[in-house]
């Protein structure tokens, strides 16, 4: 039985496992975006967000902590310096998974997984104003723009003087 076994094992070794979700926290890291199966998305998923809320805190204890999940120095000068700062504000949710479709081999599952905030496409979307009720109180408080069909009547009117 499974009992109280929550995270995905993924077919591998302890020791196999976390090294391949520290290399794809890197590679996440560094590239902003990468493709993957759906499970190894959604582990990686859980296993980057955790360091990202441990890099808005710049301390030299975070930095060891960090590194010890990640091996790399170069990723962590990169989480530290540009991301911890651009998801200063953001309480959460720093990853997306968007699903792919399956892979043409073997039907897995595919997605890519990627930083919110460097996705420009998606913070345009994002940003579209949503219509209310309320609105149409405000655009009746607001003066009309005067139609062409209105300025032509005018127009004539100057001409036959």
């Amino acid at each position: 039985m499974r009992h109280n076994k929550k995270f995905n094992h993924l077919g591998r070794t302890a020791s196999h496992r976390s090294a391949m979700l520290a290399n794809m926290a890197c590679s996440l890291i560094k590239h902003k975006r990468i493709t993957t199966t759906l499970a190894k998305a959604k582990a990686l998923k859980k296993y980057v967000e955790p360091l990202i809320t441990k890099s808005k805190n710049d301390t030299t204890n975070s930095r060891r902590v960090v590194f010890s999940y990640l091996q790399d120095k170069y990723a962590v000068t990169e989480l530290f310096k540009e991301i911890a700062v651009k998801v200063g504000d953001r309480p959460g949710g720093y990853t997306r998974i968007i699903k792919l479709g399956s892979r043409m081999s073997d039907a897995a599952p595919m997605a890519f997984i990627e930083l919110v905030d460097y996705n420009e496409n998606m913070a345009k979307v994002a940003k579209k104003a949503t219509r209310t009720r309320r609105s149409k109180k405000n655009a009746a408080a607001t003066p009309a723009v005067e139609t062409p069909a209105a300025e032509a009547p005018a127009a004539e009117e100057a001409k036959a003087e």
